[in-house]
């Protein structure tokens, strides 16, 4: 038991493995962590790059739309419709006819203004003759007068001789008496001369009177024609542009009286443009021609492009059917907002004539100095950093 209690245990066994301490193995959450706070610290430096270059800049609105001039056409004579020549959401080009009225009426009424005038000229050219007859009359008249004159001369000139002889007894009391009677006699023919002749210069006044009128009542005659001419030409409506018709009200057979309204012409995409309702709150650095980014929800897909053409003159509240009093009552202070008219480019044709007017749309616009800049997120941000780093090293 001695020798069992004395000797010693032998040592343990160490492996090599086991001989070197070993260090716990990070996990994977840490070995990523560094490079996710770099790509964020990058990525918030380029987001706030790009916004300080770029998104600041800016503007947009989705209370936005196509616009364009829509003619109403209505009937501006009355009648029945004869005919309809287009369809619906037909297109049609400038003087296209779409609608025919019963004329029937209106042509009974340009033949009768035709008479109406071909009677006024005929009098008028009565008038004329009517005019150099009474002139000959005047010069009858007056070489009469000139006769009586010549005549009343002659019987004073007798009368005198006679009243001579007549005192020295060469001729008889009867003689001087039957010479100043011619005498009397021509003097009365020189008054009735003159007196015709007074008569018949007053009688072409009249009658020059009378050609005034009747030259008065021919362009009466003339405006009446062509007020039935105009009258005639109404019973065709036609095409105000190029467009596409649509919402016709008319039908065969139908009795239209002036101001019914029968069918609409919108306008082709060229004529259309893009009203975008602004904050005023967003308006203080826009301008015009500034560029102006459009997408349309109906296709979503559909990027347009444009320009600002004007600003509205007053917001649009103001144009409004009752206007804001906020100077009666309590006062709750509301954002205007401004209409923008937005041009739209016409190098886009194709794109342009998928639209229609009243369609919804959002626009952009890029308030920048220079709009040509990248202005995509890392392209704008990259952008952005460069002129940073520029402007820094120009300070330095």
């Amino acid at each position: 038991m001695t020798a069992l209690s004395d000797s010693k245990p032998a040592p343990p066994q160490v492996t090599p493995a086991q001989a070197t301490p070993t260090r716990p193995r990070p996990s994977r959450k840490r070995q990523l962590r560094l490079p996710l706070l770099l790509l964020a610290a990058g990525g918030a430096v380029l987001g706030g790059a790009w916004y300080w270059h770029v998104g600041r800049f800016l503007e947009s609105t989705d209370n936005a739309y196509v616009q364009g001039d829509i003619a109403v056409l209505s009937a501006r004579v009355d009648g029945h419709v004869a005919a309809i020549r287009v369809a619906d959401n037909q297109a049609v080009r400038a003087g296209d006819t779409l609608i025919e009225l019963d004329g029937a009426t209106w042509r009974a009424a340009l033949a009768q203004a035709e008479a109406s005038l071909a009677g006024a000229r005929a009098a008028q050219a009565t008038l004329r003759q009517q005019i150099e007859a009474q002139e000959a009359q005047i010069a009858v008249a007056e070489a009469q007068a000139a006769q009586a004159r010549a005549e009343q001369e002659r019987a004073a000139a007798d009368a005198r001789r006679y009243d001579t002889l007549s005192g020295q007894g060469y001729s008889s009391r009867q003689a001087y008496e039957h010479a100043l009677a011619d005498q009397r006699k021509a003097a009365a023919s020189v008054a009735a001369a003159t007196a015709q002749g007074t008569a018949a210069r007053k009688q072409r006044g009249v009658l020059e009177a009378q050609l005034v009128e009747a030259g008065a009542r021919q362009a009466q005659a003339e405006a009446a024609l062509t007020r039935a001419r105009v009258d005639l030409e109404n019973t065709v409506i036609r095409a105000p542009f190029d467009g596409i018709v649509g919402n016709r009200a008319a039908q065969l057979g139908q009795y239209v009286t002036p101001g019914r309204q029968l069918i609409a012409v919108s306008p082709p995409p060229e004529r259309q443009w893009v009203v975008a309702n602004f904050k005023e709150t967003q308006l203080h650095r826009v301008r015009n021609g500034q560029p102006v980014t459009v997408t349309v929800d109906a296709i979503p897909d559909l990027e347009l492009h444009g320009r600002v053409e004007s600003l509205a003159p007053a917001t649009g509240s103001l144009f409004s059917l009752l206007p804001p009093e906020n100077a009666t009552g309590n006062f709750t202070k509301i954002v205007q907002r401004v209409p923008v008219r937005v041009a739209l480019d016409p190098a886009e044709a194709a794109k342009l004539a998928l639209l229609r007017p009243g369609l919804s749309v959002e626009a952009e616009i890029d308030t920048r100095d220079d709009p040509s800049a990248p202005r995509g997120f890392l392209a704008g941000g990259l952008h952005g950093l460069a002129a940073a780093f520029g402007a820094t090293a120009a300070t330095r």
